[in-house]
């Protein structure tokens, strides 16, 4: 079992449709579950406490939904930059484990302390920054790819 949470929902149409296309190839291979958590209005964010309090708010609706046996893969600025070749190997090791796995983009201003420390994995995706939603594409297309290359099928070049 995967599960992707989110803060933030998918309001848009085209992203939206390539969400649900790597959500039907994924699910030849694993049942795949995103949960969409709500975000908080970040009007005053540029105060430390305020963007405190707003991360704090949002990991905790996250760490509610979040079992004892999941293995936790965070996306983090400061986590791990692997290959897809990798990412693949660390894919299948996880999942061999039998431990559902549940993937993390936190809210615009980051994870909370809480959710980092609760994290098995901290995995960056990039260098360059993204949209929250555009990472939940990403992090589903890298997941299918995953299992493509473990497969051996001719989706990774």
């Amino acid at each position: 079992m995967i599960k992707l949470f989110c803060i933030g929902k998918n309001k848009d149409a085209s992203l939206r449709k390539l969400e649900d296309e790597y959500k039907k190839r994924l699910s030849a291979f694993d049942r795949l579950e995103v949960v969409e958590f709500k975000d908080e209005p970040d009007l005053h964010s540029e105060r430390e406490k305020e963007a405190l309090r707003i991360k704090e708010v949002e990991g905790g609706r996250v760490l509610d939904k979040i079992r004892p046996d999941d293995f936790v893969i965070l996306l983090d600025l400061h986590g791990k930059m692997v290959t897809s070749e990798k990412f693949a190997d660390l894919r299948a090791g996880w999942s061999a484990s039998s431990r559902p796995l549940v993937f993390v983009i936190a809210g615009s201003l980051g994870p909370s302390q809480a959710l980092v420390n609760r994290a098995d994995y901290r995995w960056k995706l990039s260098d360059l920054t993204f949209t929250h939603i555009m990472c939940r594409v990403l992090v589903l297309e890298q997941i299918y790819r995953s299992f493509m290359i473990e497969k051996g099928r001719h989706y990774h070049k």
